[in-house]
């Protein structure tokens, strides 16, 4: 099997190197409603290269004991979130899957067992995003989950080994939220500053490049649980900085605050 998936990566022409993104996606009403967050993903979309392929994990595909590549050719839609308009469940990403860059993936990680699924699809926390990025939905898109199993430091050094995947055309985007606390919610109200606070400290480790503090975030005790009462929203920023090495320049896009409570905060390295 090991050497089947390093033919599948073998297989796949080199490319210049493909930036790597982590995108704040906050509620999935940006999807569909014309914001500055939705705006400034569109404007992002046209400036990027086309890639071969995009990876993106989500914070909406959680595994225990299991790290799943979604290897399928035809990805459903996935709507899973709960109360939102009618629009909102109608909308489709039919983006292609990327079976030969999924394999590819799974034979790069040794680190884990990467095991292949034909049942998730794409998540709201990927087409949401992906639908003001690409909206052409052509590009084809494959899901890797978060194994919550496992600490934070090894679903870094997964991807550090995923890392190669930049040099074939694949685009590895994370998608989370640098804060996220749902249970705080402020509608109209201004960032509390225990938000405002990790969201700071996040960004000058960013701009340190001291990922090892990205890393171990939870560290900061009691601001990291204010931030993240559960983890899954700030599990995907590691993947972009796992795959990110020296030569790649920093840049910030959609700063700022939804409902008191979710960093917007996004940023490409490229």
């Amino acid at each position: 099997m090991a050497t089947t998936m390093n033919a599948a990566f073998a297989d796949l022409p080199p490319t210049p190197r493909m930036p790597a993104l982590f995108v704040g996606h906050g509620s999935p009403m940006n999807a569909i409603e014309d914001n500055t967050w939705s705006r400034t993903w569109h404007a992002l979309g046209e400036r990027l290269p086309g890639p071969r392929a995009i990876l993106c994990v989500s914070a909406h595909w959680m595994t225990r004991g299991a790290s799943l590549v979604h290897v399928a050719a035809r990805p459903r839609t996935i709507h899973d979130f709960g109360g939102f308009p009618a629009a909102l469940y109608a909308q489709q990403y039919p983006a292609p899957g990327a079976p030969d860059a999924a394999a590819a993936a799974i034979g790069l990680v040794h680190s884990a067992h990467l095991q292949p699924d034909v049942e998730w699809g794409l998540d709201h926390g990927a087409w949401s995003v992906l639908m003001r990025l690409f909206p052409q939905a052509d590009v084809p898109t494959f899901q890797l989950s978060l194994d919550l199993s496992r600490p934070a430091r090894a679903l870094f050094e997964l991807a550090r080994e995923l890392k190669p995947l930049r040099e074939k055309g694949v685009l590895i985007v994370g998608s989370g939220n640098l804060v996220h606390n749902l249970r705080r919610l402020m509608p109209g109200g201004r960032p509390y500053d225990w938000a405002e606070e990790f969201d700071a400290r996040m960004t000058e480790a960013l701009d340190r490049r001291d990922y090892g503090a990205v890393v171990e975030a939870e560290k900061l005790g009691e601001l990291m649980r204010l931030a993240h009462p559960t983890i899954e929203h700030f599990l995907p920023v590691l993947f972009p900085l796992g795959v990110a090495d020296a030569a790649d320049e920093l840049g910030y896009f959609n700063e700022g605050f939804d409902l008191g409570s979710i960093s917007m905060r996004s940023f490409v390295l490229s």
